[in-house]
């Protein structure tokens, strides 16, 4: 077993369900040019992984073209990060994507009890079209600020959505929100590799008051053998009174195609894929406010 004689960085990103924070991971697998980097991710539903890039999937690590790799972690992060460090060849950087209801710097504070890594930057993505009104919100608003007090890097995710003066209002909300931190926006989580790893000339320990805001929600996981309008299945979950928040996952069109459906408050997505995942759906939503049982019902009955 050999572990690396120097400390490995570890970037954590954080960021509200639907931000873009696996957009921004598979941009960075996309682009590594050569670094070797390993992705961790703990969220709801499987790694979404853009499939072009994947060589091997063994064992719920899955092998990226150019040296990279990609595992879930679970509850156990500190034993991923270990693993990790004795591999070899061991990375040259590690990307932690926290799930969109945690605390980045709690994820941070964890990774200070480790010997062998260091804390590298935490960035936060937002969605521009819906982050002040989702700060404003009586029930997720404290996740939201929380999330971005602790930000070093905001990406302001979706810049293309909204205006040039609605940017400038979101910009001063954000520098108020997030004063110590750099601001970049972007589309489709399309941000240069050192702008994010590495450029944070010094990093934030992270804070230890409390590890995730996951009590104030619930989900529910399915995986459905029918074939279905996926559109307008997706449709209904963003804008209909199922009390969805976010969905992601893949659909049975009725054409036999697999199509991948997300969704992020009231806007929705369904689109055909060239490969055949398994069907599988993942809906998040409020404690209490989720219908799971309107949910199973439609993805039965569709």
């Amino acid at each position: 077993m050999r572990v690396p004689s120097y400390s490995i960085p570890v970037t954590v990103i954080g960021g509200y369900l639907g931000a873009g924070k696996t957009t921004l991971v598979n941009h960075l697998l996309r682009n590594a040019d050569g670094r070797r980097l390993a992705v961790l991710v703990n969220e709801f539903g499987s790694i979404a992984i853009d499939e072009d890039l994947i060589e091997a999937e063994e064992d719920g690590l899955i092998s990226i073209a150019g040296g990279c790799i990609c595992c879930s972690f679970g509850n156990d992060l500190i034993g991923a990060i270990n693993d990790l460090r004795t591999s070899d060849p061991a990375p040259e950087h590690i990307v932690v994507e926290t799930s969109g209801v945690a605390l980045p710097g709690a994820v941070v504070a964890s990774l200070g009890l480790m010997d062998g890594i260091r804390p590298d930057g935490t960035v936060v993505l937002v969605d521009a079209e819906t982050v002040l009104k989702q700060v404003a919100d009586d029930y997720i608003g404290d996740t939201i600020t929380r999330q971005l007090a602790d930000a070093e890097i905001v990406v302001i995710n979706k810049r293309d959505l909204i205006s040039d003066s609605a940017a400038t209002r979101l910009t001063d909300r954000l520098t108020a929100l997030a004063p110590h931190a750099v601001q970049i926006e972007t589309d489709f989580g399309k941000v240069p590799l050192d702008a994010v790893l590495g450029a944070v000339e010094t990093p934030s320990s992270g804070t230890r008051s409390g590890g995730h805001s996951d009590a104030l929600f619930e989900s529910i996981a399915l995986n459905p053998t029918a074939r279905f309008d996926v559109a307008a299945i997706a449709e209904h979950l963003a804008t209909g009174p199922l009390g969805v928040v976010r969905a992601k996952g893949y659909l049975t069109g009725s054409d036999g195609q697999v199509w991948l459906v997300q969704t992020v408050g009231k806007r929705w997505q369904a689109e055909p894929l060239d490969h055949q995942p398994d069907p599988q759906l993942v809906c998040i939503g409020a404690k209490g406010q989720l219908d799971s049982g309107g949910i199973a019902a439609l993805l039965q009955t569709a």
